[in-house]
């Protein structure tokens, strides 16, 4: 019959002594004999190459002051997380609750975070992020650039968040973050079906450029800026346009587009935005208003050429008259007059004269 156990432990080793289940004591590097006559010891050998204790009876070994000298305790409270290095490599994250670590084989370095402020602010967050652990323990986000990020805890705004990376404590807080794009876009009012003063329906389109200036406020007054935005360009193009008749439309359309942008841009301004330019891209005409509008312009149009046609005629006739004045004043300029006439004539390769009154021969006769 056996009164000793024999157990051995290496050099990276510890055994917990247990007899009649009862904790004992720590057995260190060696061999060991331990009576038992009545087999009631149990030596359990744990390894140091992996620094965190793993024992159903973890609390009452931390209890008996046996691991004071050979490991760091840590007992998390609630709202409390810590931050595990081994060998200055980040290695997890502990939820609360008990925990030890051996310290004689590896270098262990534990920081407590107190999870009431919701939010990780660490220097090595990129290194702690990365880890496949912290996911367990942490909602993980991200604002990418020309972006921020409005962030909400239990549904209060908290803060604005630039680009980065962004870790929460899970369990602690019902943590939100909307990314918001701060730069500039467009919205195309398309397809809107407006009626004018004097009772013409026009299909127009519209476009509004503009650009988030307060995050937080177009965030928290609608559920989503651009279709808020929309229903505002859409409204405020109708009071614009409604309230001319067609033909002012036509001719003023810089008006329209000026008193259109100065409404969106006042309601936009309480969204959180900031309109950069609107613009009105088409005017649809109905197609027998268009037929109307086309002949319209063809009778303008043919009015101004025989207008103008009738100021040559007219420059032509008074041309004429202010020739044939100068020439009667001037004897001598009727004369270079004839001969000029008469040079014409003579150039010609073949002359038919036909004389009519006898005063008429006679000049010609003196003529030539």
């Amino acid at each position: 019959m056996m009164l000793f156990k024999r157990v051995r432990i290496r050099s990276y080793e510890v055994g917990l002594y247990f007899r009649d289940g009862e904790f004992q004591r720590l057995l260190t590097k060696g061999r060991h004999w331990l009576f038992d006559p009545l087999w009631k010891v149990r030596v359990d050998v744990v390894s140091q190459r992996e620094p965190l204790i793993t024992h159903d009876k973890l609390d009452v070994i931390v209890k008996s002051g046996a691991l004071t000298d050979v490991a760091k305790v840590i007992d998390l409270k609630d709202y409390e997380r810590a931050l595990v290095w081994i060998e200055g490599r980040f290695s997890h994250v502990l939820p609360p609750g008990l925990c030890a670590y051996w310290t004689g084989f590896k270098d262990v370095r534990i920081e407590v975070i107190d999870a009431r402020e919701v939010r990780l602010q660490h220097g090595d967050l990129k290194t702690i992020v990365r880890s496949p652990y912290a996911a367990q323990m942490l909602d993980i986000c991200s604002v990418e650039r020309n972006h921020v990020g409005v962030s909400f805890q239990d549904g209060d705004y908290v803060e604005t968040l630039a680009p980065g990376q962004y870790a929460f404590w899970k369990n602690v807080a019902d943590s939100k973050v909307v990314e918001v794009d701060m730069r500039e876009q467009a919205l195309d009012v398309a397809g809107q079906e407006i009626m004018t003063a004097d009772k013409v329906t026009l299909r127009m389109n519209a476009l509004v450029t503009y650009r988030i200036t307060d995050a937080r406020k177009a965030v928290t007054i609608s559920d989503g800026e651009k279709q808020s935005l929309y229903r505002e360009a859409q409204l405020a193009l109708r009071a614009v346009v409604g309230t001319r008749d067609l033909d002012s439309f036509l001719t003023d359309k810089d008006a329209v587009t000026s008193e259109f942008e100065e409404q969106v841009s006042q309601r936009a301004g309480d969204l959180g935005l900031e309109v950069v330019s609107v613009g009105v891209r088409d005017v649809i005409l109905p197609g027998d208003m268009k037929d109307l509008m086309n002949k319209v312009t063809e009778a303008k149009k043919a009015a101004e050429a025989n207008l103008i046609s009738r100021r040559e005629e007219t420059a032509a006739m008074r041309s004429q008259a202010n020739t044939a004045k100068l020439l009667a004043d001037n004897p001598t300029l009727m004369r270079l007059r004839e001969l000029e006439v008469l040079e014409k004539i003579a150039s010609s390769g073949k002359l038919n004269v036909v004389l009519g009154e006898k005063g008429l021969a006679d000049r010609v006769v003196n003529l030539l």
